[in-house]
């Protein structure tokens, strides 16, 4: 939701935690962490070559593979870190090395106890040792100028050994896109699938200039030992939701806005048993004064921000689907919030519109006491909902912003959308038009 405010969907990547061997750690071991927002099954595979450990933690709800940086066993305790997370996990083994029973800490302690999984490296039936499913179809959106198709692949590995990836090669009606080595290594770390482990790719495919959007898309996967083929889809054809502006003025920068590895992009999360991407295409947009700086004055103080206090607009006539306010506001830090977050107060003060065809946008972290609607308003676009402000999970004053197919602020699938008229300030400091595009990461915005 923020750049500021990774939506503990970083948090949620950093629960893996680490499996043991009744002779030691080796082996794999089977775990869940309640995280707040949602309970994560978790796989922790473990190896010793010598004296020294390795491992990898798979989060199976999110297809996320964190890799251990540190292992130590101490006699029967166990040390494990995770810097990519900033997580550490501390257990200790029962009297028959099958249950590890520890603490997980990110920002604070949560239980986990892991139980080593008797059932890693049993052979599957042949010919289903390898899975790989695109769990929402892309529909093609503009952006900078260019056609994009953003999505995801689920690999789920069913065969007895480790596979690893080298090459993902997307076909429309002729090649679209091949990624490896370090453009594979970014789209999904590691590229390497311990046996009954998931990994998720996130490919984000620009097609070339004035290329034709394909009907269908295809994939060819190459491991060092096998070569995938399938994984077809075609492209939605959903309508495009085209909207007005969200706010007014310019010095609006696209912080934490879509590109690949934004921290919206990643956030995936489980909840009610099904894994969702609400913010794939959400924005952070803060305001950026003359000397490129998000505020003015004392860093600490709300008002300090040019942001703050702007009046959020509604992007389209509308109905008012759901409003949350009273939520005090933070002080600016990175680790400051005024209440703790959950499911409920992620979000902060917030509102959710109904733009029709199932199609949701989200403003959050608004100020307390601002907002000028309620649930079952008729809005028309351009009417002011409410004021920027710093509640739930966020660093700064800022508008989060996204929309989704849910009347839900994180129990949805993040959708593209385009604004009908906005600019771009170019390297010479001028703006340039852009019509029926979405903002992307970086961009330096001025609303019409």
């Amino acid at each position: 939701m923020t750049s500021p405010a990774l939506w503990c969907l970083v948090l949620v990547f950093a629960f893996l935690s680490q499996p043991q061997n009744p002779p030691g750690l080796e082996g794999a071991w089977r775990g869940s962490l309640n995280t707040g927002l949602a309970d994560l099954s978790l796989l922790l595979t473990v190896e010793k070559s010598g004296d020294r450990y390795s491992g990898n933690l798979n989060s199976l709800d999110q297809g996320a593979i964190i890799p251990a940086d540190t292992i130590r066993v101490d006699d029967d305790s166990v040390h494990l870190e995770f810097k990519a997370i900033k997580g550490t996990y501390d257990g200790k083994f029962d009297a028959g090395h099958t249950t590890l029973t520890g603490t997980w800490t990110q920002l604070k302690p949560s239980p986990l106890v892991f139980a080593r999984d008797n059932q890693a490296g049993v052979a599957p039936k042949p010919g289903h040792e390898v899975d790989v499913e695109i769990p929402i179809a892309p529909t093609a959106f503009r952006g900078g100028g260019k056609a994009h198709l953003v999505y995801e692949l689920r690999i789920t590995n069913s065969s007895p050994a480790e596979i690893n990836l080298k090459q993902i090669d997307v076909l429309g009606d002729g090649p679209l896109a091949s990624f490896s080595g370090h453009d594979l290594s970014r789209m999904m770390n590691p590229t390497r699938v311990a046996s009954g482990a998931r990994g998720l790719a996130y490919v984000w495919v620009t097609l070339a200039d004035n290329a034709a959007v394909p009907a269908k898309i295809r994939h060819k996967l190459t491991f060092d030992n096998r070569t995938f083929e399938g994984a077809e889809v075609a492209v939605s054809t959903a309508p495009m939701p085209v909207l007005g502006p969200p706010l007014k003025g310019e010095g609006w920068l696209a912080l934490n806005g879509p590109q690949n590895e934004s921290a919206h992009r990643r956030a995936l999360l489980p909840i009610g048993g099904k894994s969702w991407i609400a913010q794939r295409f959400a924005i952070d947009w803060v305001q950026v004064g003359s000397d490129s700086a998000t505020y003015t004055g004392d860093r600490k103080d709300n008002k300090s921000y040019h942001a703050y206090g702007s009046e959020v607009l509604a992007v389209a006539d509308a109905v008012v689907a759901t409003t949350k306010d009273g939520i005090p506001q933070n002080v600016p830090g990175e680790n400051s919030r005024a209440v703790p977050m959950t499911i409920e107060t992620i979000g902060g003060n917030h509102v959710i519109l109904d733009l029709g065809q199932g199609r949701y946008a989200f403003y959050a972290h608004l100020q307390p006491g601002s907002l000028r609607v309620k649930e079952g308003d008729h809005v028309k676009r351009g009417q002011v909902l409410a004021l920027v402000g710093n509640s739930g999970n966020s660093t700064e004053p800022h508008l989060h912003f996204h929309v989704s197919d849910r009347n839900s602020p994180l129990a949805s699938e993040g959708v593209p959308y385009v604004l009908e008229s906005f600019a771009v300030r170019g390297k010479d400091r001028q703006y340039e038009k852009r019509e029926k595009q979405l903002p992307l990461a970086g961009d330096m915005v001025k609303f019409d």
